[in-house]
């Protein structure tokens, strides 16, 4: 089992900044983790993902490629998404999740583990 639970979130006017943080817990070897967000009446969606072990590799959303990064501290048992740029769209709560799978990363039903989430309001 593996426990998430993130924190960071608040609200921020566009154009700011704001990080968040998701610290894991468990015994569970974990390959990737990654954030997802959803906003009022739609669906969750991909964020962002990190590989916890090895090189780190990442991937980005297009809605968020230049404007946010994923990172990790494998010591503090930590992934971090910090996220410029910030526009209204962005807003949405957060969600912190992890894999023990190593394909179809961005699609939330592969992520067996998922933090309670943070909510992100942008105001324009």
């Amino acid at each position: 089992q593996v426990q998430l639970v993130e924190s960071g979130g608040g609200l921020v006017q566009a154009g700011a900044s704001l990080r968040l943080s998701c610290v894991a817990s468990g015994r569970t070897l974990i390959n990737y983790m990654g954030w997802f967000r959803q906003a009022p009446g739609k669906e969750r969606e991909f964020v962002a993902v990190i590989r916890w072990r090895g090189g780190g590799s990442v991937f980005y959303a297009d809605s968020v490629k230049g404007r946010f990064t994923i990172s990790r501290d494998n010591a503090e048992n930590t992934v971090y998404l910090q996220m410029n740029s910030l526009k209204p769209e962005d807003t949405a709560v957060y969600y912190c999740a992890a894999t023990t799978y190593s394909s179809n990363i961005d699609y939330a039903p592969v992520y067996e583990y998922w933090g309670q989430g943070t909510q992100v309001t942008v105001s324009s």
